[in-house]
C-alpha cells in the first residue's frame, strides 16, 4: 500500500523526523495490545526500525513504554498516521528535569552530596534539634566555622583545626563541635518534608528505568469508526550478522571441481527487548545509514544575561515634527483585527500539520478517493513511498539490499535466533594461494568465489566442507553482486614451496646535461617460486600472489591471472607428484647525476664501447678531463712555489739567529749576509710566479665551469 508525501507530510508531528522507509520499534518497549509489532527492519549501523499497527475507535490514547536511555531515539524517529480520516492529536511523555536542578529546587539542597558541615551550614537561620553526648541542644543555626584547638596527650601537645556549628538557643549562642554530633532534626516541619522529598527524588532517579510515552489519536466527526493507524520509531538494537557455510564440490584428480559450490547463509538476531516478537514481518538491511543520537529528552535551560534595570532620565522639552500619514484612516487595519487574523492563521496550519490532510474530493480526511486501501494485517504500509522526497538522500547514499523473511518470525523476548537467508550455488573453483610473507613453506588451501548469486554478501565467517568433511573456517568482508573474493581455509600441508630472489643494477645510458652527467640505470629483480606436490591423487592449481612494489614493471611471465592493490597473482598448474615452477622477472628504471670530472677515461671508454654512451659524450670527457688536468697542474705548481717560499722562510729565521750570536766582522757572518742576499732575490722571482700561477689557475677554473655550464650532449 502507498500514501502519498502528502499524507506523510501532514501527519509527521512538527518536532519530530522522518525514520527511513521501512520502520522499527526497539529494545525495552512494553507490548501495546492495540498496536502489536508487526515489522522489523535492521540495519548493520546499529539501529533497528519497527512499525506497529493496529485499530482505534473513537478519541484513544494508547500508552508505549521505553527505557529512559531510548526517549532520545524516540523523539528523533516517531512517525505517525491515522489511515482512515482521524487526526494526530499529539504525543505526551513525562518530562525529564535534571537531577541537579530538581534537587536544587527544595528548600534542602543535597545536590552536590554535603557532609554533615556543608548541609548544616546550607541551614543557617533553620531551627534544629542537635544530640551530643553532653545531651540535646536546640536552637537556630547561625553558622559553621573552623578554629584551631589544642589535644594534649601524656607526651604530646598538638594543634588540630575542629569545625563547630553556632547555636542560638534561649540561653545565649552556643558552640558545639561537629565530631561530638551524634544525631540532628529539623523541627521546622516544612524543611523536613522538603528534604525528605529530595531524599525521595535521589531514589526515584535511580529506579526510573522505564518512561511511558502516550499516543493520542481522535476521531473527527465519526466516533464509532474504526480506524487503523501505524506507528513507527527507529531505536538502537545490536548489528545482525552473517554466518555462511560453503559445501566444495568432489574434486577431479586434476585438481578441477566437478561442479558449483553451494553457500548457504544464515542470519544472526538477537530480540533484546522486552517484547516478544511474534509473527513478525522481519527484514535484514545491508546497508549503514546515518544514525547518531541527540540529547532532545533532557530539558535545556540556555544562559541569559543580566541586564541592569533601566533608570529614566530627566525629561527636556522637545519640538516634534509634524507626522506624515501613510494610509487613510479606512485603510488601516485596527490593532485587534491584526491580532485576531495572526491567531487565525497559526490556528489553521496548526490543526493543519496534524489533520492527516484533507482531500476536497471526498470531504474527509485520509487517503484520496484514488488510494485503495487494503487490510492493515496482510498488507505492509509502504512509508518509503509515503515519503518519497526525504529518502532521495538516503536511496543516492545506501543503495542497501534487504534480505526479507518469506514466512513470519518469532523471536522470544531476550532470545536470538538463527535464520536462513541464503541458499544457492555460486561460481568457485579450488586454489591453494601461497604468499611468501604468509606462511613461506607451505601454501594454504582456499576457494575463489565470484558472487553470481544476485544478492549481496554480508561480513561473516564461512564454515568450509569439502567432501562433507569440515575443512577449515574462512572469513568473507562485503561482497556485492558479481564481484571475486579469494577465500582461504586451511594449510595446503601436500605442497612445498621456496623462493630465490636475485637482483642486478646495469647503466643502460650516460648523457651530460647542466654540467652533469645524467646515469640511466636498471634494476633487474628475478623471484623464482619452486612447488613440489606429494598429493600423488589430486594436482593442484597453485595461485602465486607476487608483491606488487611500486616502481617496478612485470617483464616475465607476459600474462597476469589477476592484479590487486598490493599484489599480482599467477596461474601455476601443479600435478600430482610433480613439481613446477615460476620465475617473476621485474625491471625498474632509476636516474643518478654525478659530476663530469668525478668519471674516469677508461669507464667513459668501456660504457662507450658497450654502446651506453655515445661519442659526444666521450668526446665531452676527454675536454673537460683535459681541462682538469690543466687545473691539476697549476694546483700542484702552486703548491710547489708555496713550499718553496715557506722553506727559504725557515732557513732565513735559522741564520738570522745564528748571525745574532757571532762576530760581524768574522767570515761565517760574510757568508750569512750573503746567503740572505740570495734567497732574497729568489723570495721575489717565487713571489711574481705565485701571482702569475694564480690567475692562470683562475683562469683554468672559470673555462671548465663555463665548458660545463653549458654542456648538453646526449
Amino acid at each position: 500500500m502507498s500514501i502519498t508525501r502528502h499524507v506523510l507530510a501532514a501527519t509527521t508531528l512538527t518536532a519530530m523526523a522522518l525514520c527511513p522507509a521501512r520502520f522499527t520499534m526497539a529494545a525495552g518497549e512494553a507490548v501495546s495490545s492495540d498496536l502489536p509489532i508487526k515489522t522489523i527492519t535492521l540495519y548493520r549501523s546499529g539501529v533497528g526500525s519497527f512499525e506497529r499497527r493496529g485499530t482505534v475507535t473513537g478519541d484513544k490514547t494508547v500508552q508505549l513504554r521505553f527505557e529512559t536511555e531510548q526517549v532520545n531515539d524516540i523523539l528523533k524517529s516517531m512517525v505517525l498516521l491515522d489511515l482512515d480520516g482521524g487526526k494526530i492529536a499529539g504525543v505526551s511523555y513525562g518530562s525529564k528535569e535534571p537531577l541537579e536542578r530538581r534537587l536544587k529546587s527544595f528548600g534542602v539542597d543535597i545536590s552536590n552530596a554535603p557532609d554533615v558541615a556543608s548541609l548544616l551550614q546550607s541551614l543557617r537561620g533553620s531551627a534544629v534539634r542537635i544530640q551530643t553526648g553532653d545531651g540535646p541542644d536546640e536552637g537556630t543555626i547561625l553558622g559553621v566555622e573552623s578554629r584551631p584547638i589544642v589535644e594534649r596527650s601524656d607526651k604530646n601537645t598538638d594543634v588540630i583545626t575542629a569545625m563547630f556549628v553556632n547555636l542560638v538557643t534561649k540561653k545565649g549562642i552556643r558552640s558545639i563541635p561537629i565530631p561530638k554530633i551524634i544525631a540532628f532534626e529539623l523541627t521546622d516541619e516544612h524543611l523536613n518534608s522538603e528534604l525528605q522529598q529530595a531524599l525521595a527524588a535521589l531514589a526515584e532517579h535511580r529506579a526510573d528505568r522505564l518512561k511511558s510515552v502516550d499516543l493520542r489519536f481522535t476521531s473527527g466527526n465519526d466516533n464509532n469508526k474504526d480506524r487503523r493507524v501505524v506507528v513507527a520509531y527507529v531505536m538502537e538494537m545490536p548489528v545482525w550478522k552473517a554466518s555462511y557455510r560453503l559445501v566444495l564440490p568432489e574434486a577431479a584428480k586434476d585438481g578441477k571441481d566437478t561442479g558449483k559450490p553451494m553457500l548457504q547463509g544464515w542470519a544472526i538476531v538477537e530480540n533484546t527487548t522486552d517484547d516478544d516478537w511474534r509473527d513478525v514481518r522481519l527484514s535484514l538491511a545491508s546497508g549503514r545509514p546515518v544514525s547518531f543520537t541527540m540529547d532532545l529528552y533532557e530539558p535545556i535551560f540556555a544562559q541569559r544575561p543580566m541586564v541592569p534595570v533601566p533608570v529614566l532620565g530627566g525629561i527636556l522639552p522637545r519640538i516634534y515634527e509634524t507626522a506624515r500619514r501613510q494610509l487613510a484612516p479606512a485603510e488601516a487595519p485596527s490593532a485587534s483585527s491584526m491580532v485576531s487574523n495572526q491567531m487565525a492563521k497559526e490556528s489553521m496550519r496548526f490543526r493543519g500539520d496534524l489533520s492527516m490532510g484533507r482531500d476536497e474530493s471526498t470531504g474527509r480526511g485520509g487517503a484520496p478517493a484514488s488510494m485503495t486501501l487494503e487490510d492493515s494485517d496482510s498488507v505492509r504500509v509502504n512509508l518509503g513511498d509515503a515519503a518519497a522526497q526525504s529518502q532521495a538522500s538516503a536511496g543516492e547514499a545506501g543503495e542497501q539490499f534487504i534480505f526479507t523473511l518469506d514466512a513470519p518470525v518469532t523471536i522470544e523476548r531476550q532470545r536470538s535466533a538463527m535464520l536462513p537467508i541464503l541458499g544457492t550455488q555460486i561460481t568457485g573453483r579450488r586454489v591453494s594461494i601461497y604468499n611468501a610473507s604468509d606462511n613461506p613453506k607451505s601454501p594454504m588451501r582456499g576457494v575463489q568465489l565470484k558472487n553470481d548469486s544476485g544478492l549481496h554478501l554480508m561480513p561473516g565467517p564461512i564454515a568450509v566442507y569439502d567432501a562433507n568433511t569440515y575443512a577449515g573456517d574462512a572469513q568473507i568482508p562485503h561482497t556485492s553482486r558479481n564481484q571475486d573474493r579469494l577465500l582461504s581455509y586451511a594449510l595446503d600441508i601436500d605442497v612445498n614451496a621456496s623462493t630465490d630472489t636475485k637482483q642486478s643494477s646495469t647503466v643502460v645510458k650516460l648523457q651530460i646535461t647542466g654540467g652533469l652527467i645524467r646515469q640511466t640505470m636498471r634494476e633487474e629483480r628475478s623471484t623464482s617460486y619452486h612447488f613440489d606436490n606429494f598429493d600423488s591423487t589430486r594436482g593442484r592449481t597453485i595461485l602465486v600472489e607476487h608483491p606488487k612494489t611500486p616502481g617496478w614493471d612485470i617483464i616475465e611471465p607476459k600474462k597476469t591471472t589477476e592484479t590487486a592493490d598490493t599484489v599480482r597473482r599467477f596461474d601455476v598448474p601443479l600435478d600430482p607428484s610433480k613439481s613446477a615452477d615460476l620465475t617473476v622477472k621485474e625491471e625498474m628504471i632509476q636516474y643518478s647525476t654525478l659530476a663530469v670530472t668525478s668519471i674516469d677515461l677508461p669507464t667513459i671508454l668501456s660504457y662507450f664501447k658497450q654502446g651506453r654512451a655515445s661519442q659526444a659524450v666521450v668526446d665531452a670527457v676527454k675536454k673537460a678531463a683535459e681541462m682538469q688536468t690543466k687545473i691539476n697542474d697549476l694546483n700542484a705548481q702552486l703548491a710547489r712555489l708555496k713550499s718553496e717560499r715557506n722553506d727559504i722562510s725557515k732557513d732565513q729565521s735559522r741564520i738570522r739567529e745564528n748571525m745574532s750570536r757571532i762576530d760581524r766582522n768574522s767570515e761565517l757572518y760574510g757568508r750569512y749576509v750573503a746567503k740572505l742576499n740570495e734567497q732574497e732575490s729568489r723570495l721575489e722571482q717565487i713571489i711574481s710566479q705565485l701571482d702569475d700561477t694564480q690567475k692562470k689557475q683562475t683562469d683554468a677554473e672559470g673555462a671548465l665551469r663555463g665548458y660545463l655550464n653549458n654542456l648538453e650532449v646526449e
